[in-house]
């Protein structure tokens, strides 16, 4: 499959539009699980291998295929802000029914934290709302990797 990892900008009017980063060539056609997410993030990003955490959120339409990759947060070396704003504007941009966020623990621990599950139940109440499917939080350790959906922390 091709996929696209976008940033945000503003066209002339001051609003927010989708600017193409990078395009991947990429082996699997479907990301449905949370090892063939953690794979794909390793493989094309090296989330595994980070000095600081970063966040990626992943869009999807209804059968899971990736319609955008972003790097929503840079954070330092133990935490990374969220802000669910920035997060469904994105969402919204590429039209997606689902999505992914992933982010990485340099630690390379990959337990949550009280933050982790915090910020997810957040976002869960903010995707009930928008009707976007959050189908899980995915953290990276070195490796490992935690899936709030597994782990029924979601």
């Amino acid at each position: 499959m091709r996929v696209t990892k976008y940033t945000t900008g503003l066209d002339m009017n001051q609003h927010p539009v989708l600017v193409k980063e990078r395009g991947y060539n990429y082996n699997e056609d479907v990301l449905n699980t949370p090892i063939k997410i953690s794979f794909f993030l390793n493989n094309l990003f090296s989330m595994n291998n980070l000095a600081e955490e970063y966040l990626y959120l992943i869009s999807f339409n209804v059968k899971m295929k990736v319609l955008g990759v972003f790097e929503v947060f840079h954070g330092s070396v133990s935490q990374c802000l969220i802000n669910p704003r920035e997060i469904f504007i994105r969402l919204l941009l590429t039209g997606a029914v689902n999505f992914v966020l992933c982010h990485n623990h340099p630690s390379g621990d990959a337990t949550p934290s009280k933050e982790d599950i915090l910020m997810t139940n957040k976002l869960l109440d903010c995707s009930r709302l928008m009707e976007i499917i959050f189908t899980d939080h995915i953290i990276i350790g070195d490796n490992e990797f935690c899936s709030f959906k597994e782990k029924k922390l979601m």
